[in-house]
């Protein structure tokens, strides 16, 4: 047997042993999962980050777990089994990849995306943002709600436009901050300046939330070392100038 068939095998093996024997397993639902499963995505994507391909070995064991604990659960109620759950995948990849198993030409990535939201909409979809989860996070789902739309060819022509819009949303968000404007209007207005940079970020190729958080991450090092040395200097950052806290917080940029 493949060796990879093998390792499949025998963890579909203990799936059923903890399933029978363990009383924590045995009591698990899709709904006791779902948190479960959110921690072990973010934990993934964190990994990633990290550029630690030991990390994210061991996070994609442990949603393969998951995937493998929900199938059993599924097939104890006779809803469908894990076969039910690889056919079904196996069929969608093959379906909407004409380019490769059938006859259309697809000799970019853009343009094999793009085939893949209209192959979609054939499926039955009523709308091409039917696919976006309403519970992503406001960022993630931006960039997905802009992608499915360029799928079927709503989107601007080039990253200039965009910029265009971007610096109209940022005029009309400070003129409306500027007049002292209610919360309401000014979060709508934020939101749109939001989206727009959201937009410009998918055209020149940049993954905004994996750029935000590299962001974070950037500044709880930085505010760290700030931290730091303030602590080995006997300060207290309240009651710091900005002036000292910033010879800190340039020698932390120094260090990257």
């Amino acid at each position: 047997m493949d060796p990879k068939l093998e390792a499949f095998e025998r963890l579909l093996n203990i799936m059923d042993e903890l399933r029978e024997q363990c009383p924590w397993d045995r009591k698990q639902t899709f709904e006791t999962l779902r948190h479960l499963t959110i921690e072990e995505t973010f934990e993934l994507s964190e990994a990633v980050l990290d550029k630690d391909p030991e990390a994210v070995k061991k996070e994609l064991g442990d949603l393969m777990l998951h995937l493998v604990f929900y199938s059993r659960i599924a097939e104890e109620s006779g809803l469908f089994s894990i076969r039910d759950v690889l056919e079904f995948i196996n069929a969608k990849l093959i379906r909407r990849h004409p380019h490769i198993y059938g006859d259309v030409e697809a000799p970019d990535a853009r343009t094999v995306a793009d085939n893949w939201e209209k192959i979609k909409m054939k499926e039955g979809r009523k709308s091409a943002l039917d696919g976006v989860p309403k519970s992503l996070p406001p960022l993630v789902k931006a960039y997905r709600i802009q992608e499915k739309a360029s799928g079927i060819g709503f989107d601007w022509e080039h990253a200039g436009q965009v910029w265009e819009k971007v610096r109209e949303e940022l005029d009309e968000l400070y003129s409306e901050a500027s007049e002292g404007s209610d919360t309401e209007k000014l979060e709508l207005e934020f939101g749109d300046v939001l989206f727009a940079l959201v937009n410009y970020a998918r055209f020149i190729g940049v993954n905004p939330e994996d750029a935000l958080e590299k962001t974070n991450r950037k500044f709880i090092r930085r505010f760290r070392h700030l931290e730091e040395q303030a602590r080995l200097q006997g300060k207290s950052l309240g009651k710091m100038t900005l002036e000292e806290m910033d010879v800190f917080w340039e020698e932390a940029k120094k260090k990257e």
